[in-house]
């Protein structure tokens, strides 16, 4: 099968990302032809992750010395006690900058590790090898890296490039469904900022990524990156258009915070949720046209995706879920950003609004 390479270039820093199947075979040779040099390493796992992945990478870097740290994500696990803890291992085994960290997991896990990478001795080597449908397609691409606080989501952290990604597509085949819905949010927002060629072949097909159909994830993986490298290449740092890329995310990051980042409501499934949001709020603004509001309301309820927020929520839950909004990084004073849609491919990122306006859309939202 083939294996796709696409190559990050940033102000910052340039990388690659590769895609295929059976890659951690190879990964010695991979690290090779990317000129990666390290003595030692500190390989940081999800413990969730099987155990034959961890030895084909132990097995592939037999000649180098190998630090093994077994890493319980979840959203509760990614605070600044992990991060410490990551710190503290590269303290005391000595490391030096021109050694490497290497994550192998989900986008928990590369937050935290890249994280941490960032901040050592001012930056050390960081190897992303994302375990999830949703790291390949997102977090380990861009290089936001970050932390939970008890304030809300991922307001601790830094922008840190990989210096390589690795997305090899058999870690998939041992996820459950719920997880290969929960990487399709962000696939399918990709594809709605910026692609309507895209959303359209998702449409046709998506049932092909939910069987598991290899030939088809990859090309959405790899399609899903090329759109998030035009945005990350265009905007590093999050300045103007990389925003589209929050799209349905400050209503999700806020209904995860309500339900206590428990696995009642994972990542992927509030993206869906804060996509539908987003999406009904664009149209009943009369910034979205009818049709492509309907194509995207019969897409999600073809492929039965989440998007109703009262099988989750109840009206005493919308105070609380507004005030975990208006503490979002993206505001300003005290109005909500929102990114919304004008229409398939092309979003508008500058849309401000009150709390008001949206305690009255969100208890709408629950009726209807």
């Amino acid at each position: 099968m083939k294996v796709n390479n696409l190559n990050i270039k940033t102000k910052n820093n340039a990388y690659p990302i590769i895609i295929g199947n059976n890659l951690l075979k190879n990964f010695f040779n991979i690290i090779k032809k990317n000129s990666l040099n390290f003595n030692q390493c500190l390989i940081v796992i999800d413990s969730k992750v099987p155990k034959k992945f961890l030895n084909q990478i132990k097995s592939s870097l037999k000649n180098k010395k190998k630090i093994i740290y077994l890493f319980k994500s979840n959203e509760v696990n990614k605070n600044i006690n992990s991060f410490n803890k990551i710190l503290e291992i590269l303290l005391k085994s000595n490391f030096h900058r021109n050694d490497c960290l290497i994550s192998i997991g989900g986008g928990i896990t590369g937050d935290v590790s890249g994280f941490a990478a960032s901040v050592f001795k001012r930056g050390i080597k960081f190897i992303n090898i994302p375990t999830t449908l949703l790291a390949q397609v997102d977090s380990s691409i861009g290089g936001k890296t970050g932390v939970n606080t008890n304030f809300g989501k991922n307001l601790l952290g830094s922008f840190y490039q990989p210096s390589l990604v690795v997305s090899d597509i058999n870690f998939l085949k041992t996820l459950p469904k719920r997880e290969i819905v929960c990487g399709y949010a962000e696939i399918l927002k990709h594809s709605l900022i910026l692609n309507k060629k895209f959303f359209l072949f998702l449409d046709k097909f998506a049932k092909k990524i939910f069987d598991f159909d290899n030939l088809v994830l990859q090309k959405v993986i790899y399609q899903s990156c090329l759109i998030k490298k035009k945005i990350v290449e265009n905007d590093e740092n999050e300045i103007s258009l990389r925003k589209i890329l929050n799209f349905g995310h400050t209503f999700a990051h806020a209904f995860e915070a309500k339900m206590n980042f428990s696995k009642k409501l994972n990542h992927g499934e509030a993206v869906l949720l804060g996509i539908n949001s987003a999406v009904n709020f664009s149209f009943k603004k009369k910034m979205l046209n009818k049709k492509d509001y309907n194509l995207i309301k019969n897409h999600l309820k073809k492929y039965i995706l989440p998007s109703k927020i009262s099988k989750y929520f109840v009206k005493n839950d919308i105070n609380i879920i507004l005030n975990y909004m208006q503490k979002d990084k993206k505001n300003k004073n005290n109005n909500i950003n929102l990114v919304l849609l004008k229409k398939i491919g092309k979003a508008n990122y500058n849309y401000y609004t009150n709390k008001k306006i949206l305690k009255k859309f969100l208890t709408n939202e629950l009726i209807d």
